[in-house]
């Protein structure tokens, strides 16, 4: 289910209409062909990453690449690589997606945790055609609707709809109905300035249960430019020990969407 344009009332409060999210999601997933998405085999984006406690604590890479065929399917596999280290204490956080773009639905999901005193390794085949779901430590389940997504395509796939100002959308798309909906706030418009250039951005708030014990919240904050790349220039959430902490671009290679407009190419840091 969607919450479309929730209109302020007196400038202040805001009006939400609930529409069916089974039309709306899918319009969305149909309407994208691989050739018209944002991003494709090639794109590799980098990220100084920044905690509130310690200042720079290392360094993220997004990138896309395949094809790759996953059950007869032709894939892009895209990757989130988070290296970080504080004093003695190194981590990182290894994601990887196989999307199918005719679809803009996720077929498989790992994802590889190192941390100083613990670490976690998960792998996730998901059946959209069936409806089903079924992971390597022997947990399984159903989905809801015919493209479902994990926590990392989903930010690829925000990077395919326009969403309105003063708006509240909720998607049924998790694999994992116990994490569902996934709530999207168009918060508002911000210029940014970063390493990679100066972007006219569109800031998002996206909320989701926990995958442990599925009643905490795990809240990302998205700032995505409004351009022909839909570049994720800026993400923040909170993470443990290290306080807030904030991914800022540093570069970018978009093949896929060549002759991208930003307001500026100086080469200045921080946050406008």
């Amino acid at each position: 289910m969607i919450v479309a344009p929730a209109h302020r009332r007196n400038h202040q409060v805001m009006k939400i209409h609930w529409l069916a999210f089974a039309l709306v999601s899918a319009s969305i997933a149909g309407a994208q062909a691989p050739d018209t998405l944002p991003f494709g085999r090639g794109e590799l984006l980098t990220f100084g990453v920044r905690a509130s406690k310690f200042g720079k604590v290392g360094h993220a890479v997004m990138s896309v690449t395949g094809p790759v065929t996953v059950r007869g399917v032709e894939t892009m596999l895209v990757s989130f690589n988070t290296h970080l280290g504080v004093l003695f204490m190194k981590s990182s956080d290894d994601s990887r997606s196989w999307i199918d773009p005719q679809r803009m639905t996720s077929l498989r999901f790992e994802r590889h945790e190192r941390r100083p005193f613990s670490s976690e390794d998960d792998s996730v085949e998901i059946y959209p055609d069936l409806h089903y779901w079924s992971g390597t430590h022997g947990d399984s389940g159903s989905t809801t609707g015919a493209a479902p997504l994990d926590e990392l395509s989903f930010v690829y796939f925000l990077r395919t709809v326009s969403l309105v100002p003063d708006s509240i959308y909720a998607f049924d798309r998790h694999y994992d109905k116990r994490r569902i909906p996934t709530t999207v706030r168009f918060v508002k418009r911000e210029t940014l300035r970063t390493p990679a250039g100066e972007f006219n951005t569109v800031e998002l708030e996206m909320r989701s249960k926990d995958g442990v014990d599925y009643k905490d919240e795990w809240v990302l904050r998205l700032w995505i430019s409004e351009d022909r790349c839909r570049l994720p220039v800026r993400m923040e959430s909170t993470v443990a020990v290290l306080g807030t902490g904030v991914m800022t671009l540093e570069s970018a290679v978009t093949p896929n969407c060549r002759g991208v407009e930003v307001a500026s190419r100086e080469r200045t840091g921080g946050r406008r």
